[in-house]
């Protein structure tokens, strides 16, 4: 590796781990759970899919035309067996009513914070943004750009 790779992994505090599904090793985030394997993050991706989809009462028969698929091959996807691509994502998102945080955060809460309680925080904060009407969202917007302008200036942050 050059030593720009070398400082952006320690500047991003990445450690290197192996996976069952990657020949090769990776890097990757340590989280405050640890570092799941992909195919947990796979697993844990499927069960949010399968609330998302009985949330709206339907069943896989229900739903697997509607995405053009088998109801077999839409099975893989909730039972953590085929890889959900971001377009495959967007549209069951678009067909289920979901947001897509969702399943990044069911599958990665570590993203949202460095514990569990700040992450469950952070998410939660942001399903409500999501809800918000446009003129409260841009009143929140203003009142956040203000702490954010507030704290980069401050003595205290330099």
């Amino acid at each position: 590796m050059t030593a720009k790779t070398d400082d952006y992994i320690k500047r991003r505090g990445l450690v290197e781990t192996n996976d069952a599904e990657i020949d090769n090793p990776i890097f990757r985030a340590e989280g405050y759970e640890g570092t799941p394997a992909l195919g947990e993050m796979d697993n844990r991706i499927g069960e949010a899919l399968r609330v998302a989809r009985e949330r709206q009462g339907l069943t896989r028969p229900d739903l697997s035309p509607l995405l053009g698929l088998t109801t077999q091959v839409y099975g893989r996807y909730e039972r953590g067996e085929a890889k959900l691509h971001v377009t495959r994502l967007v549209h069951l998102c678009e067909i289920l009513g979901f947001s897509p945080l969702e399943l990044i955060f069911a599958a990665a809460p570590h993203l949202w914070g460095e514990a569990q309680e700040e992450a469950e925080t952070r998410y939660r904060l942001m399903r409500h943004v999501e809800q918000l009407p446009l003129e409260k969202t841009k009143l929140l917007l203003g009142v956040i750009e203000s702490f954010l302008a507030t704290e980069q200036s401050s003595p205290a942050s330099t």
